[in-house]
């Protein structure tokens, strides 16, 4: 998957917005909260992304692709890992790993800040 395709794929969420709070990092968010890092576009092509409740959980994915998926610096012990879009994870495992990733954070907002749509 390209980092473009990724992008448009998370901006299609309800109530997503794109927002650069680090030099030219890119992240995506749902009300005030990310949900999708995808870094610098000079880089190699990730998606950051809550891959589950806590590291136990989200270590699923670093098993099942030990080339491809890592834990975020800072951030991966509360459960979120860094995914290559150009690895051996295919399109559909991305788009669903987002699509949890969305479904976590926005479970976690306050009412007021969650999309209608």
């Amino acid at each position: 998957m390209e980092r473009g395709e990724m992008l448009s794929y998370c901006l299609a969420k309800p109530g997503a917005w794109l927002d650069r709070p680090w030099e030219d990092d890119e992240v995506v968010k749902v009300g005030s909260r990310i949900f999708a890092f995808l870094g610098n576009a000079d880089r190699a092509p990730t998606v950051g992304v809550k891959c589950g409740a806590n590291r136990e959980i989200a270590d699923e994915w670093l098993h099942r692709y030990p080339a491809d998926a890592r834990p975020m610096p800072y951030i991966g012990r509360s459960g979120w890992n860094t995914l290559r879009l150009d690895g051996g994870i295919d399109t559909e495992e991305l788009t669903e790993a987002v699509d949890s990733s969305y479904d976590m954070v926005v479970a976690k907002l306050p009412k007021r800040e969650r999309p209608t749509a």
